[in-house]
């Protein structure tokens, strides 16, 4: 049997330039529709960045530029989004998590890691990715590495951080699992409300708890004109090497 034939650049690019006379471009696949294509993306001016500018130590450099974005109050910097991908299916999935902790080890996120999709993931796969972006500044990090269950005592200092209803939550809830209504969950939280009423103590789920990923890849990229964007990749052999290469990456 033939190999299938692979569309070249060139005949991508005249197709995508063929007009059907409402100057919207020609559909590239018989009976689909464009719905969105080629929206307004702007260029990015704000800033540059050189090897000199960099900390020798990524943890540093991250805490300099998550700084420098809550000071240009970037909305929630610490939002990320944890990508992870499950073995041996190769499935991935990603999502929008919140990074609560950074240390001199890795970044920390928390979550339940019984039921969701994310705890099957890491299960079969221990890697996973961080992507943060910060618009205000025009720059994003990435971040990819290995990843480690935080003690059940280091997750209840931060787990007692939260409002009573977060950590209650916290308990009621078998993310991703599927329910018959919103009134499901709502029982499911008066029953532990009843459970550890008047406890302001509360202790952590065994199922639930932070996450660390031990990064062996970092990357920071500044944004520039006409997409030639500035980008430095800090890269170990392993997440205990000490010792980390700084390289440009062309963009």
């Amino acid at each position: 049997m033939a190999a299938p034939s692979i569309p070249t650049a060139e005949g991508v690019a005249k197709t995508l330039a063929s007009s059907t006379g409402s100057g919207k471009p020609a559909d590239t696949v018989p009976g689909v529709e464009k719905l969105i294509f080629a929206p307004n993306d702007g260029q990015y001016f704000i800033g540059h960045l050189e090897k000199g500018d960099l900390n020798d130590d990524p943890f540093l450099q991250f805490h300099s530029w998550f700084s420098q974005a809550v000071s240009a109050k970037v909305p929630q910097p610490e939002a990320t989004t944890l990508s992870t991908a499950h073995f041996p299916s190769g499935r991935v999935s990603a999502r929008i998590v919140y990074l609560k902790e950074l240390d001199t080890r890795g970044f920390v996120i928390y979550s339940n890691w019984d039921t969701s999709h994310k705890a099957k993931d890491i299960e079969s796969n221990p890697q996973a990715a961080l992507t943060f972006w910060f618009r205000e500044l025009e720059r994003q990090v990435r971040v990819e590495g290995f990843t480690e269950r935080l003690t059940g005592e280091e997750s209840q200092v931060y787990y007692d951080t939260r409002i009573r209803g977060s950590r209650i939550g916290a308990w009621a809830s078998r993310q991703s699992t599927v329910l018959r209504g919103r009134e499901e969950l709502e029982e499911r939280v008066r029953s532990v409300e009843e459970r550890f009423e008047g406890e302001e103590k509360i202790p952590i789920p065994p199922f639930w708890g932070g996450l660390r990923i031990v990064p062996t890849v970092i990357e920071f990229w500044q944004g520039r004109p006409s997409r030639l964007h500035d980008r430095f990749q800090y890269a170990r052999d392993s997440p205990e090497s000490s010792t980390w290469r700084i390289e440009r990456l062309s963009p």
